[in-house]
């Protein structure tokens, strides 16, 4: 039995050796009766578990040592991040989110937002907007809404309803059972409107004012200024309406026909695309759909465009008012054009809208074409791009803020800076009645000017002792003043060919730039004359001003028309006059380089005087300097006179100076040619002398045949 219990004592040591050996075994001694909450390090000693402290060392050899437990929220309390809390646990501890939030996936201890809106959490109905907030998020009604039930914040539900800002009360002075009973018809249609039924809202409004249109009934017997106030009550009634009930309709495109003609055409998007088109049977409307959104809004956007032909009913005998436009054209044949008190009216009268609020300062312009009959315009007609304004001084077509681009072949283009309502009008002009004064003053003072510039250029081109530069620029500006004041009257008036007329007023633009360009170069050279008055010889100036002289004498007005014309053809002539249209400020094309070159004029006058001054003073007193000096002073005060001053006239022809100052620019304007053969011609001594030359030719001439008569009837006597 001995041998046996050693033998299975044996058998134990050599599995236990076996164990060891392979690693199954692992055996190292530990502390025993470590206290609560707390593991054995070695044989001897013990620390406390995670989440728990002893109040000693971490490592510790007491075995009644105790291990509390660790508050982590109170040790570090910013250790849960974002809006949580912290809340201690046995041995660790767990962050918990506020309502509206919730845990981050990579970061337990983060909270961040919930957007309930766009994961369907919130409690919105569906007539109202859900707009996420920080931890929660709120209930609100599309603007031109307004609530049923509830609050407007926080996760409670609301139903919202169209205000009542449609409605249509009677206007003040107007009495009308038509318009009773439309008005009581269309208040009744919103009442209790629920956002699923604003397109049949919509459709029942319009259809409304369909059946008032064509079929007025006691509106037709109105005065026209009552009729003119339903209008406007009707066009800003009907835009509000569709402004407010088309946010509830469904993105997309809508278009609504009606018997009497009317249509609208609606289009509802959240995000729009760049451009946007809308067709009617009779318009068309082009613009940016980033006008219509709203920077403070995040519902969809609507854009629509309404079309009541039966609104010409109300709109007739509508006044038109035109922006201030002043044709002028030279020598002061000063004209406004005004337009009859009534129009006729062309096209259909559209009205434009968008939710955005702000529509009467568009950044750049909306495009709008109108379909209407086609139209020969007879002279002194003209066709207007127009809204209809109905502020404070009384409701009436106006141009302001609107541009005609193009008409003709049975469509207008237009080109408006705000949003209305809009229509094609075909106004007949009349003009104001001549000043016959004037008008003889202009043909009387042109006829003596075209005979005195005729000499003159005789002159010029005959007398061979004064022909040198200075010659050749008097030449050439007495041709240029000569051809423009013979076409001014032979075909200033001549309006009934419009391509003869345009001509005429491109070659009168161009003459009279070229007299000014050439009124230029004079007053270079009288400056740079006074300058090398004491200069033996001026070979160079006459080559420098031989140089310049054509080139810039007839290239520059030359480029200055065709920048014109090719820039706005359509801007030369008017109803009135073959000159230049005041639209687009397209006349300052003249009166820009002629008021530069006259400023230019004045510099070179003023240079001249002081550099005459200073030799006047000076020691030399020879007698052939001082008197060129003299004739240079003399000169150059009638240069600034004669070509720059009596334009300056023309400009200043504005309020009520305006009768005194038209007498004083024709009279010296249409004289400029009588100036010029005054002081380049017949108080020049050489010429004077060249004219008492021709003269004793011509009495020697007439003399010889009158001697020959004489000595031959004497000897016929004699025989």
């Amino acid at each position: 039995m001995r041998s046996g219990c050693l033998r299975l004592l044996h058998g134990l040591l050599c599995v236990l050796l076996s164990l060891s050996r392979a690693g199954a075994w692992d055996f190292q001694p530990c502390a025993p009766g470590c206290p609560l909450y707390s593991e054995c390090v070695n044989a001897t000693a013990c620390r406390c578990k995670p989440g728990f402290a002893s109040t000693s060392t971490e490592i510790f050899t007491n075995l009644l040592e105790i291990c509390d437990e660790v508050d982590e929220c109170k040790q570090n309390p910013r250790i849960c991040k974002g809006r949580s809390t912290c809340t201690n646990t046995q041995g660790s501890y767990t962050c918990q989110c506020l309502p509206g939030f919730e845990l981050n996936p990579e970061d337990p201890r983060l909270c961040i937002d919930v957007d309930e809106c766009s994961s369907g959490q919130h409690q919105c109905h569906q007539s109202a907007i859900c707009t996420n907030t920080l931890g929660s998020y709120q209930c609100h009604c599309r603007p031109g809404w307004e609530p049923i039930s509830g609050r407007h914040h926080g996760w409670n539900s609301i139903i919202c309803k169209v205000k009542p800002l449609f409605t249509w009360p009677l206007p003040p002075g107007v009495h009308s059972q038509s318009l009773s009973h439309f008005t009581d018809k269309v208040n009744n249609l919103h009442k209790d409107v629920k956002p699923i039924q604003a397109k049949d809202t919509i459709q029942g409004i319009v259809q409304e004012v369909d059946e008032l249109l064509e079929t007025p009934g006691d509106l037709e017997t109105l005065p026209p200024s009552q009729k003119h106030c339903m209008a406007t009550h009707l066009l800003t009634g009907l835009e509000s309406a569709l402004t407010h009930l088309s946010r509830a309709l469904p993105e997309g495109t809508a278009t609504f026909n009606y018997s009497a003609g009317t249509q609208v055409s609606l289009e509802v998007q959240k995000k729009g695309i760049c451009n946007v088109t809308f067709s009617l049977n009779q318009a068309k409307m082009q613009l940016n759909w980033n006008k219509a959104q709203e920077s403070c809004y995040k519902g969809p956007s609507v854009v629509g465009l309404v079309s009541t032909p039966g609104m010409a009913k109300l709109l007739a005998e509508a006044p038109l008012v035109l922006e201030p436009e002043k044709q002028v054209a030279p020598h002061g044949t000063h004209k406004d054009l005004l337009p009859r008190v009534s129009p006729i009216l062309l096209s259909d009268v559209i009205s434009a809208f968008l939710s955005s609020n702000d529509t009467q300062n568009l950044s750049s312009p909306v495009t709008f074409t109108f379909f209407h009959p086609p139209v020969t315009l007879a002279p002194r007609h003209k066709v207007f791009c127009v809204f209809w304004d109905h502020s404070q001084n009384g409701s009436h077509w106006t141009t302001a803020g609107c541009r005609t681009v193009s008409t003709g072949g049975g469509s207008t283009t237009c080109h408006c800076t705000h949003l209305s309502s809009f229509a094609v009008l075909m106004a007949h002009y009349h003009m104001q009645d001549d000043d016959p004064v004037l008008s003889i003053i202009t043909c009387v003072g042109l006829g003596v000017s075209l005979l005195c510039l005729v000499l003159a250029a005789l002159t010029f081109l005959l007398c061979r002792a004064i022909q040198n530069t200075s010659t050749s620029l008097h030449l050439q500006l007495s041709l240029c003043l000569l051809l423009a004041h013979l076409l001014f009257l032979t075909a200033i008036d001549r309006t009934q060919h419009k391509v003869l007329c345009v001509v005429t007023a491109g070659a009168l633009h161009y003459l009279y730039l070229a007299s000014f360009t050439w009124m230029l170069l004079e007053g270079l050279f009288l400056f740079l004359t006074a300058r090398n008055l004491t200069v033996l010889s001026s070979s160079s100036r006459n080559r420098l001003m031989r140089r310049l002289m054509f080139p810039v004498g007839y290239g520059v007005p030359a480029t200055i028309v065709a920048v014109s014309a090719a820039a706005r053809p359509h801007l030369y002539g008017t109803p009135a006059r073959c000159w230049l249209n005041s639209e687009q400020g397209f006349v300052w094309g003249f009166l820009g380089p002629a008021c530069a070159i006259s400023c230019v004029n004045l510099v070179f006058f003023l240079m001249t005087l002081w550099i005459l001054k200073s030799k006047l003073s000076s020691i030399n007193r020879e007698v052939s300097t001082l008197q060129n000096t003299r004739m240079l002073t003399f000169k150059a005060m009638a240069h600034l006179f004669i070509l720059g001053c009596t334009w300056c006239l023309g400009v200043l022809q504005v309020g009520p100076m305006a009768p005194i100052m038209a007498y004083l620019f024709t009279i010296v304007n249409s004289l400029q040619g009588v100036f010029i053969f005054l002081v380049y011609c017949l108080l020049s001594q050489q010429v004077r002398e060249q004219y008492r030359t021709w003269l004793k030719r011509i009495r020697k001439r007439t003399a010889e045949p009158e001697s020959y008569t004489l000595s031959s009837k004497a000897v016929s006597d004699a025989s």
